[in-house]
């Protein structure tokens, strides 16, 4: 089966009847039909639909190695410098649609599957681990063309750096190989944080750091697998409408808490377990990191534009681009935005290839852009905020606009450049961007995107090569080197 549309995703979607459960009550029905999925699912599939544009086929798709069919380029192992680009283009096209506001489109979990599957030599004649059934289920993937939400994370139940689970059977919490049997390995507990839970085919989880053999496993299943259960937090879809909130009526990508109640997840879907070594080594050392943060950063290069591009429509509205300290501000954003765009092309002309002829974007230069970006997105918030001042506040909504005081607002709420209608749309995207629910959820999710930032510059002090620098200052002064 070739590339998918967006009928198709929604129709697939609607079909498993997955255990999700939102403010107390299951999900019944179609799922695309709920308020609180209805318009990021909508936006889903606009992505597979653009899969289908003849004018960016050759971005967007590639022939399969096994069928000759086209399938989407974010399945792609990169094989040359052109491959990277081209995947850069794909992820860039699927991150305009939504300004880079949609974190976990398909193609951030097609790349990590990639990435597993291109290193797929790491399992090869290890204790527990089922090399075939990755490149299998890779393959059957990419031919089908599955979406994903993933899990990495334990409950925060007591984050003391000594703390350790009460093993005890009911006293259970995070997700654990509780039995082996003929059939496959059986899950119990909970994990955190699955993002788009319950509205893709599969979720994709495995262990980070396996403290003993239960913790550690990686596997997928379908998102429907028997005790499997998505519990949401409160959805950010206020009103569907979009002019009220442009941004979370249509990206707004649940979070959820996954409960695996004694799930069954059978042999074939299990790619590695009870093995601690490899749980560490292979999320380390496979192509997670740099193929996954290529991903990511084009993602947010893209981001930064959008971001770029509402802020200077707010100075071009309201006229204020003469003052210093706005251009100030503005400056800042490009200033991210350039060298976030640095950085990703940098990754790329360092690339090298791998050992099984992956080309590899360079990943010190990616750290380092996923260690700037969390500092600098908060920072947009406050320069929209302090721009957009009062505007901010006078947001009438579309239903004012559509009463008897239309006349009222089209007069007192009119723009040096723009008549009030068109005035308060802009700053009410200005103010979903910044100051909603679904805005400060942004900030909070790229703070955290890869992690908790100090142990991300943490890594990058650890793995980078300073050795040489060190060397130059002793050379500089006449120092030996023990």
């Amino acid at each position: 089966m070739p590339i998918i549309s967006g009928e198709d995703y929604m129709n697939r979607i609607n079909k498993l009847k997955s255990d999700i459960w939102i403010e107390g009550k299951r999900v019944e029905g179609e799922i695309s039909e709920h308020k609180a999925f209805k318009g990021v699912m909508k936006s889903q599939a606009a992505l597979y639909d653009l899969q289908h544009s003849k004018s960016i086929e050759d971005i967007m798709t590639y022939d399969s190695p096994t069928t000759s069919e086209k399938v989407g380029t974010s399945y792609l192992i990169p094989k040359s410098k052109e491959d990277l680009l081209k995947r850069r283009s794909m992820i860039q096209e699927w991150a305009k649609v939504n300004g880079g506001l949609m974190g976990r489109s398909p193609d951030y979990m097609n790349t990590i599957l990639a990435s597993f599957a291109a290193s797929v030599d790491l399992l090869k004649g290890e204790k527990n681990c089922f090399p075939e059934n990755l490149l299998s289920f890779y393959e059957y993937a990419r031919e089908n063309d599955l979406s994903f939400t993933h899990t990495f994370i334990n409950p925060q139940v007591n984050r003391g750096k000594f703390y350790f689970e009460d093993d005890e059977e009911d006293e259970i919490i995070t997700a654990q190989v509780v039995d082996r049997n003929k059939d496959g390995i059986v899950i119990k507990g909970a994990r955190l944080l699955a993002t788009q839970g319950g509205i893709t085919d599969e979720i994709l989880v495995f262990s980070t750091a396996g403290a003993d053999e239960a913790h550690s496993y990686a596997f997928s299943i379908p998102s429907n697998t028997k005790g499997l259960r998505f519990i949401c937090r409160e959805s950010f879809v206020y009103k569907e409408s979009e002019f009220d909130h442009p941004l979370s009526s249509r990206f707004e990508e649940m979070d959820t808490i996954i409960v695996f109640n004694d799930v069954l997840v059978p042999w074939d879907r299990v790619f590695y377990y009870d093995n601690p070594k490899i749980t560490g080594k292979f999320f380390s050392e496979s192509l997670f990191f740099p193929l996954a943060l290529h991903q990511i950063v084009s993602r947010q290069v893209i981001k930064t534009e959008f971001v770029l591009g509402v802020v200077q429509s707010l100075v071009n509205t309201i006229n204020i681009g003469e003052y210093q300290h706005v251009q100030d501000k503005v400056s800042e954003i490009i200033i991210a935005r350039e060298t976030m765009k640095a950085f990703l092309v940098a990754s790329e002309s360092q690339a090298k290839e791998d050992a099984n002829g992956t080309m590899v974007p360079d990943l010190n230069t990616l750290y380092t852009a996923i260690n700037t970006f969390p500092k600098v997105y908060p920072r947009f918030s406050e320069i929209i905020q302090s721009l957009g001042a009062s505007g901010l506040v006078s947001i009438p909504t579309e239903e004012d606009f559509k009463s008897e005081i239309n006349g009222e607002l089209d007069l007192y709420l009119r723009a040096a450049t723009k008549k009030a209608v068109d005035r308060v749309k802009l700053f009410r995207l200005a103010w979903d961007l910044s100051m909603s629910a679904f805005g400060t959820r942004q900030t909070l999710y790229e703070r955290y995107f890869f992690g908790d930032p100090i142990r991300l510059s943490q890594s990058l002090y650890s793995n980078y090569e300073k050795d040489q620098y060190v060397e130059n200052v002793h050379r500089f002064l006449g120092i030996e080197s023990l």
